[in-house]
């Protein structure tokens, strides 16, 4: 099985998370001599110990050591940025440097439909993967979403499809990784501290899910978004197909609204699939989002009745735009994977009813001034939480009442408070969860705790 290996025989995977340890057990099983590398304190890598120390495979914890680069190819996670030195030595040295996402592809027997995007990729990606499987069609849903590519690859056939959820920083380090379809929802300046604090580069890293396209693959991408079509208008040439999807104007191919219905016409076909406020998820954003999702599961063969059918009935994804309860005519909803201006910016739109809206965390760089219109149109308060608290504080209290919470707990009990019966109480953060929480997963699950545990009567 070495000779399957493109990159050798020896291999360093920096992270020990979900990522890192699917991408150890893929290789190892293939053959390769596996070392991983983690910074972590070893007394957190306990279960992943364990679980390296069952299939063979080295490692170290609390340090990343020059051991690393005793390879012929580094395999980074997700969550190593390239600016790292051992990254940075890697390449210097010439030692190939790929992702986990790369490496999981060259493995994959089945076509890929991979979708990125700085808003919305999670749900389409969730929508798209159901559309395959009420259709009865093999199938599985990875990548970014939780589930590593490498994870699962070796359940896949030739008649399956993969649906992949893609980050730029997968797509930074990859070579060969060439999705079938490739869908672009859209790009806003988002994860810039990783990016050298340059929009223009963050732009470049989505563009790679296309850069090793060719003859008889299709490109998925919103043509309402300025800075995604001016990318794949001026990138992207034959034999790459493009199909745009709009919520704003028809279109000779590709996806659109025709008299309130979401169409597709693709392939010399023409298919109207269901009226828009038909769609089971609300919101302009997830329109766009059913659309690159109808037109990746279309052209991929899952029929447009089938098409119709999930988008009457998928009910979302969990933390985003997720109802918890509804408690003394309050209605209480969790987006903890809003964790951007620009997921805020969309959630404050998808409701007609006052907000009470819970913001902040790890600031990433964010310039909340895009969110001060639909704030003073729609917010009766904001709660303040984690290290961000004051710049939140300070961009908002101007305009509405903002107050700060030390936990969640007392943000949820504040905005409690602060509603009214008819008010939606949102965790809408626009901001990274690593002060308080692990992830925007642990976080979105303690704002439900805290929620559910409130008891009715004021």
């Amino acid at each position: 099985m070495n000779e399957s290996l493109p990159g050798g025989l020896r291999y360093s995977v920096l992270g020990g998370a979900r990522s890192g340890l699917a991408v150890a057990r893929l290789l190892a099983a293939r053959g390769a001599a596996v070392f991983l590398s983690d910074s972590a304190p070893p007394e957190k890598m306990r279960s992943a110990a364990a679980a390296l120390d069952a299939i063979g495979v080295a490692y170290e914890f609390g340090v990343n050591s020059r051991r690393v680069l005793d390879a012929e190819t580094v395999v980074v996670s997700p969550g190593v940025p390239s600016s790292a030195p051992l990254v940075r030595e890697a390449l210097a040295k010439g030692i190939g440097v790929v992702s986990e996402l790369e490496v999981a592809s060259w493995f994959c027997p089945a076509p890929v439909v991979a979708i990125t995007g700085t808003n919305g990729k999670t749900t389409t990606t969730v929508l798209t993967g159901r559309m395959f499987s009420d259709a009865r069609m093999a199938s599985v849903v990875a990548g970014n979403i939780g589930t590593a590519f490498s994870e699962v690859v070796g359940t896949l056939r030739s008649d399956a499809v993969a649906v992949l959820e893609v980050s730029s920083f997968q797509l930074d380090f990859i070579r060969t990784f060439r999705p079938k379809v490739a869908a672009i929802l859209n790009i806003t300046p988002d994860h810039l501290d990783r990016y050298g604090h340059s929009f223009e580069n963050y732009i470049a890293a989505k563009e790679r899910i296309f850069v090793n396209q060719g003859t008889g693959d299709m490109l998925i991408y919103n043509a309402d978004d300025d800075v995604t079509a001016g990318a794949v208008t001026r990138d992207v040439a034959p034999p790459v197909r493009l199909l745009p999807f709009s919520i704003r104007q028809p279109l000779g191919e590709g996806a659109f609204l025709s008299g309130g219905v979401l169409t597709v016409a693709a392939g010399g076909k023409r298919h109207e699939i269901v009226r828009a406020d038909a769609i089971s998820i609300r919101g302009e954003h997830n329109l766009a989002n059913a659309m690159a999702a109808s037109l990746a599961a279309i052209v991929m063969g899952v029929p447009p009745a089938s098409v119709r059918a999930t988008l009457k009935n998928f009910k979302g994804v969990e933390h985003r735009l997720e109802f918890v309860r509804e408690l003394d005519g309050v209605v209480y909803v969790n987006d903890s994977k809003a964790t951007n201006v620009d997921s805020v910016w969309y959630a404050l739109r998808s409701f007609d009813r006052p907000l009470v809206v819970l913001m902040g965390g790890r600031d990433k760089g964010n310039d909340y001034a895009r969110l001060r219109g639909p704030v003073q149109e729609n917010v009766r308060a904001v709660v303040a939480i984690g290290e961000s608290a004051e710049k939140v504080r300070a961009a908002f209290a101007p305009i509405v009442p903002v107050e700060p919470a030390a936990s969640m707990g007392e943000a949820v009990r504040a905005a409690r408070r602060l509603a009214r019966p008819g008010d939606i109480v949102l965790l809408s953060p626009a901001c990274a969860s690593f002060d308080w929480f692990e992830d925007y997963e642990h976080r979105g699950r303690v704002f439900k705790e805290v929620v559910m545990s409130l008891k009715p009567g004021r």
